[in-house]
Order: structure tokens, then C-alpha cells, then sequence
């Protein structure tokens, strides 16, 4: 029987997603379906598939997890490489696993494009980057202008010079960079890169607060990390050798903690451009969700029970 089910087909698979912005609630609304329809929990956050970073990435410990399996966390070093195309493919893996095991597959998190990637059959090209070949085309560009490059981008793909605007120097880079890796233009790549329906069978559950409230609970949030140790956290990362510049230690709350620990910011400046970009983070997370037209929003005030919005979303995914 559970081997049936591994072989089954991707569209015959359900999946419940729950997305929406930071704060907002999500793991704990999803650790309450994973019990409530035998689920696990598939991470769809781009901060936390790395190590160390614990305290400012939200990740839910051992007790808030509350005996769920939780997946695609912790599972690179914050000084490698980590790509949608990675999360794709690992996310998938992960989702066609959980259903062979006789559970349901819960992808929950507030990246919206690691969900779309998911979803949608994103085809990714695996050709690898090239940083001196790329360093190559940026001095060029310097030394000849942009609109040398430009024009080398429309002999060798008309196409993408039609799509990329003249001044957008690192479209115009990558475009070059990956025709000569590859030999093949970017426009290709991205007719591959096409939406299709779902694979899977899937209930798409948004949840949102008012703004004001979701605002209080970004505040309440990030003070709480202080509190648990956050600027530890940060200074231990840098103490152990990771550079500053790591696209891990970019993400918020860590940028703005190394800048105080640098000297560059005080501390009240650095708290406070944190707070801001969260805000400003979910409010681009609700843009990027909102014109979603799959998602089902489902208010989860603090001050009204999660009954209701837990027996509508499990009797949704029922009728899978």
C-alpha cells in the first residue's frame, strides 16, 4: 500500500499551503492542522533552511513544533549557496515522501516564490555561475558602457533584448553571462520557465490580521528575539567566521545587528530600521500573496479562537 502511494501521481497528491506574511501566525495555525489531519510540515521560508540562524529566522523549537514533523529546515551552512532551484527540487522530494508515508504534506512559510516554485513547475536552468566571467562583463561594461553590452546582448538574443530594459545592467550581465556558460540564450530558459496548473491537489489557505494588528505583533515579535539573544546569535555567526556579506547574514534583523556591532549604527537605529523593514517586508509579502488567486484568506485575530478557521481549512482539505 504505502509503495502505491509513492508511486502515485504528482496531481493526485494533495497539499495544504499556508502562506501569509511574518508574524502573522502561520506555524503555530499549521502545527494545529498537523495534528488535526495527521500532517507535516513542509518549511517554505527562505531564511530558515540555514543552520545557526535560529532566534531571528522565527524557527520553531522542539516545543513549539509539538511532535509535528517539520522539513527543509536546518539543512545548509549559512555560507553555502542555497537557490529556489534547490528548494524546488529538495520541496518536491519532501512532499512526494510525506504522502508515501500515509500523511499529508502542509507547505507552510511566507516565501512566496519558494511557493510558486513549488506549485507551479518552474523549470530552473542548473548552469552554474560564473563570478569571473561576470566580473569580466561588469569592467567591460565600465570601460565601454552599458550600451556596448547592450548591443552584444541583441546580436546574441533578440529576444531578451526586447525584455530587458537598456539600463538594467544586471539583467543585461546575467543574460551575457549565461549565453556564455551555456551557449544558449536566456530566452530560451525562460519559455521553459512557464506556468502550468498545480501538479497537486491543492488548498491554498492566506491567513491575515488588520494591518495595525499585524504591525503590534511584528513589534512584539522582535522585541521578544532580543530578549531570547538575538545580538548573541549575530555576534557568534560573525565570531565563527561568517562574513558579513553572506546572503544569510543579509536577511533582516541580522543586517541590522551586525551594522550595530560594526559600529555603524547605534543601537536604537539599528532596532528601529529593523522594525521598519519587517514592516515594509510584510507588507510586500501581502502585495505578492494578494494577487494570488488560488489563496483563501482566513482572518486569525489573537483575540478570537482559531476553531473556526481550523475547521474550515480542515474541511476544505477534506474535499481534496
Amino acid at each position: 500500500m504505502q509503495q502505491d502511494r509513492a508511486q502515485e501521481p504528482e496531481k493526485n497528491i494533495p497539499l495544504l499551503v499556508v502562506a501569509g506574511p511574518t508574524a502573522v501566525g502561520k506555524t503555530a495555525l499549521a502545527v494545529r492542522l498537523g495534528h488535526r489531519l495527521q500532517g507535516e510540515i513542509i518549511s517554505a521560508d527562505s531564511m530558515q533552511v540555514y543552520r545557526y540562524l535560529d532566534i531571528g529566522t522565527a524557527k520553531p523549537t522542539p516545543a513549539e513544533r509539538e511532535g509535528i514533523s517539520h522539513h527543509l529546515i536546518d539543512i545548509v551552512d549559512p555560507a553555502e549557496r542555497f537557490t529556489v532551484y534547490n528548494y524546488q527540487e529538495l520541496a518536491q522530494e519532501t512532499i512526494r515522501d510525506v504522502f508515501a508515508r500515509g500523511k499529508l504534506p502542509i507547505l507552510a512559510g511566507g516565501t512566496g516564490l519558494y511557493i510558486k516554485a513549488v506549485l507551479e513547475q518552474f523549470s530552473f536552468s542548473r548552469a552554474e555561475a560564473d563570478p569571473l566571467l561576470r566580473k569580466e562583463l561588469q569592467e567591460e561594461g565600465q570601460e565601454k558602457g552599458l550600451a556596448h553590452l547592450f548591443q552584444q546582448l541583441k546580436k546574441i538574443d533578440p529576444e531578451a533584448a526586447e525584455r530587458i530594459h537598456p539600463n538594467d545592467a544586471r539583467r543585461i550581465i546575467r543574460a551575457l553571462e549565461y549565453f556564455q556558460v551555456t551557449g544558449e540564450p536566456i530566452s530560451r530558459q525562460w519559455d521553459l520557465t512557464r506556468k502550468t496548473q498545480s501538479p497537486y491537489r491543492v488548498h491554498f489557505a492566506g491567513l491575515y490580521l488588520p494591518r495595525l494588528m499585524l504591525y503590534a505583533r511584528i513589534e512584539q515579535r522582535i522585541d521578544a528575539m532580543l530578549d531570547a539573544g538575538l545580538l548573541d546569535e549575530v555576534r557568534g555567526l560573525l565570531d565563527g567566521g561568517y562574513s558579513p556579506r553572506l546572503k544569510s547574514l543579509q536577511s533582516l534583523g541580522y543586517r541590522h545587528l551586525v551594522q550595530y556591532l560594526q559600529g555603524t549604527w547605534t543601537w536604537d537605529e539599528a532596532i528601529s530600521s529593523f522594525k521598519q523593514d519587517t514592516r515594509k517586508y510584510a507588507k510586500r509579502q501581502l502585495t505578492w500573496f494578494r494577487a494570488e488567486p488560488r489563496i483563501q484568506w482566513y482572518e486569525v485575530r489573537p483575540d478570537q479562537s482559531l476553531e473556526p478557521v481550523l475547521h474550515a481549512i480542515s474541511t476544505n482539505v477534506e474535499g481534496l
